[in-house]
């Protein structure tokens, strides 16, 4: 390594979003020395704003920002609305069996990511991270095949090197240091594009689901409409990437163009105009935001968040997978900094499981855009002759089949606790039925569907919900053959087959 060495932690995080926040919080937990480097100034503009009920009620219960997201004012979200498929008309899906029935933890929020991003990077702080914000990272130092540490710009523009055991790329989907570990593959599926921008005064969905993301699908593709205020939306059209030159001809015409192609949308916006000033006052574009990287990690550093995955955004997946992962990446390396098992046994349970959960969202979404037959779209015609190296067909088959991994009784402890409601809930989804209140809910038998995709969601709900209850917690079981199963606490790893669940680390 050359140059000077400034200082040496156990891990620097790179990236200060919801993906570098939550790891560098909950290694911090266990009492490890950890640097933040974000290269931006918080609050700062980013995309992505619809949560899931496992970030809110799982992950950031663990992070112990609960009161804080409570008293932020988010709006409420209880599921999804979606003018979506042969139906003509919006149908959505709530989060609970009922309304009669919905507990505290069948809702999640939909916020601005500037204010959502600040509460988790300032709780990192208070739990002893060292945070540095406008210093870029602009290299991985290396000894013997071995990530050791970063170079990075503070924000005089002095450049420092600094020595840890683990670095955690959680940069987001531009910075290149991901090229480092692995290659970034697109997906052959989700080839898309979105146009996206902010409108004031836009319509809301009727009480209670005035909080609901909004997608409609039109003849181009489908439109996202997610409410941020009482007044404020987040309107954003995803088309197919050889559509692209309709926006290259002119951002403005193509939004009025898609706009009007979506009679809901067109409505919703009647009243509506378009935010003009300030950081959400122009139109954006993101292509080529689904893809993958063919590793997560390698000797002494991780991919966290965006820079390992990105998933089409149709069921808001994105602070999930980039939360989730920064759980499992924070465990993995918990568990090594303290030598309980091997590097190698800590960070393959970390990709297995990443990897996992992201290829479902895959297959789920596959299926998401099957239901939609216009078959005179140009769009949704050409997501079926993409194909995928698994048939539409079963792959939905599989997913309906119940193929929801070990861990599926966390679907079916309904009176044991509130919170596996929710589990109970989403697990039952072999087919829609519309409720006597007009929503639509995942109804059936067996650990189905939903159940299949958000089984480690729920996992981390459950966790977070019964930490202080943790001998209640059903047996975990590995997922995959050989592998791992979290501590009771969550922070940790430990070898089923070795470990006795009460001589697990303690955090410090």
């Amino acid at each position: 390594m050359s140059g000077t060495t400034d200082q040496q932690f156990d891990v620097v995080v790179v990236g200060g979003g919801p993906g570098g926040s939550t790891t560098a919080t909950l290694v911090a937990k266990a009492g490890h020395r950890v640097l933040l480097l974000e290269k931006e100034r918080f609050p700062r503009y980013q995309i992505g704003e619809s949560l899931l009920p496992s970030t809110v009620h799982g992950v950031c219960a663990m992070l112990g920002v609960t009161e804080e997201l409570e008293a932020a004012g988010f709006p409420v979200k209880r599921g999804g609305t979606f003018r979506w498929g042969s139906n003509p008309d919006p149908w959505t899906f709530t989060f609970a069996l009922s309304r009669k029935l919905a507990g505290p933890t069948s809702t999640a929020y939909q916020v601005d990511r500037e204010r959502f991003d600040s509460i988790l990077l300032s709780n990192a702080r208070r739990n002893g991270v060292d945070v540095r914000e406008e210093h870029e990272v602009v290299a991985l130092e290396e000894e013997d095949g071995r990530v050791c540490g970063v170079r990075f710009r503070d924000a005089a523009g002095a450049e420092h090197i600094v020595r840890s055991r683990y670095v955690v790329i959680a940069a987001g989907n531009t910075d290149g240091l991901y090229k480092r570990v692995g290659t970034r593959e697109l997906s052959p599926f989700f080839q898309n594009v979105a146009l996206f921008g902010y409108y004031e005064g836009g319509k809301r969905l009727p009480a209670p689901n005035e909080g609901n993301i909004l997608c409609a699908a039109f003849a181009d593709g489908w439109f996202w409409y997610i409410p941020l205020s009482d007044t404020l939306t987040s309107v954003g059209a995803v088309i197919s990437r050889d559509r692209i030159e309709v926006i290259q001809r002119g951002q403005e015409a193509a939004m009025a163009q898609f706009i009007a192609s979506c009679p809901l949308i067109s409505d919703y916006l009647s009243d509506a105009r378009r935010v003009t000033e300030g950081m959400y006052g122009k139109l954006r574009v993101r292509k080529d935001y689904s893809y993958c990287n063919t590793s997560f990690w390698r000797p002494g550093v991780a991919l966290v968040g965006d820079a390992a995955c990105f998933i089409d955004p149709v069921f808001s997946t994105g602070v999930h997978l980039a939360t989730y992962s920064g759980v499992l990446a924070a465990r993995s390396i918990n568990t090594r900094l303290d030598g309980e098992l091997t590097e190698e046994a800590c960070f393959t349970e970390f990709e297995n499981r990443y990897r996992r959960e992201y290829n479902l969202f895959y297959q789920f979404l596959q299926s998401m855009y099957e239901l939609n037959r216009d078959e005179a779209s140009y769009f949704w015609e050409a997501r079926k002759l993409l194909g995928t190296e698994q048939s539409d067909a079963q792959a939905f088959v599989d997913l309906v089949a119940g193929i929801s991994g070990p861990d599926r009784e966390l679907f079916e402890t309904t009176g044991r606790h509130p919170t596996s409601q929710f589990g109970a809930a989403l697990a039952q989804a072999s087919r829609p039925e519309v409720m006597d209140d007009g929503d639509i809910v995942f109804q059936g038998t067996g650990t189905r569907l939903l159940g299949a995709v958000l089984n480690e969601a729920t996992d981390l709900q459950v966790r977070a919900a019964m930490a202080d209850t943790p001998e209640l917690l059903p047996e975990p079981r590995p997922q995959f053959a050989g592998g791992l199963v979290p501590s009771l606490d969550g922070l940790y790893w430990r070898n089923p087959t070795t470990v006795d669940a009460a001589a697990q680390p303690a955090a410090r």
